[in-house]
């Protein structure tokens, strides 16, 4: 299962569509477009070892919990998501919005700006499971980087038009992560 189709698997996407008032088909695109966003941002600024240390300290400031057997999305806290977005885009963030947005059948820049938020502490909390799973000394040095590179897979790489196992175009989400972010936000 790849790393988007794990972390959707907890979410309720009805509740989710609800909460962003579009229906269920929409909000999980919109889900689909901006999750591997979150995880490749991350990976970016862990390619940086002062990047890596900080998301490993940010991580585990994050529960697992949140993730286990389900997000209950009342327990998400967005401010802490919005904190997470501003960190992992930087200056970046309304490019990245911007063009989430505009992918069709992603629902528009105001879903993602609103998605965003949502996703990041989730995002997080399962980067704490792995990361928790991966043992002692997993979260120093470059732990985190080497967790996100195995875990994400190709799905950041997958040639345009291929879609892989999460059914989203990685090829032109790593193009624009790698433009915009520059490698990482050092």
């Amino acid at each position: 299962m790849s790393a988007v189709d794990e972390i959707l698997s907890q979410i309720p996407m009805s509740r989710l569509a609800r909460q962003l008032g579009v229906d269920g088909q929409t909000a999980e695109r919109a889900s689909r477009r901006a999750l591997p966003a979150l995880l490749g941002g991350i990976q970016a600024n862990t390619d940086d070892p002062g990047g890596a240390s900080s998301f490993a300290r940010a991580v585990d400031q994050h529960d697992a919990g949140l993730v286990e057997g389900g997000v209950d999305l009342d327990q998400v806290d967005t401010d802490d998501g919005d904190k997470i977005v501003g960190h992992v885009f930087g200056p970046a963030r309304p490019q990245v919005v911007d063009k989430l947005g505009a992918v069709g059948g992603s629902g528009g820049q105001d879903l993602i700006a609103k998605l965003l938020p949502i996703l990041a502490p989730i995002v997080m909390a399962w980067l704490a499971k792995k990361l928790t799973g991966a043992g002692a000394g997993a979260t120093t040095g470059g732990g985190i980087g080497d967790i996100l590179g195995s875990v994400l897979g190709g799905v950041l790489g997958a040639p345009a038009g291929r879609g892989g196992a999460s059914g989203f175009d990685g090829g032109a989400l790593g193009d624009l992560l790698g433009g915009l972010l520059g490698g990482g936000r050092r």
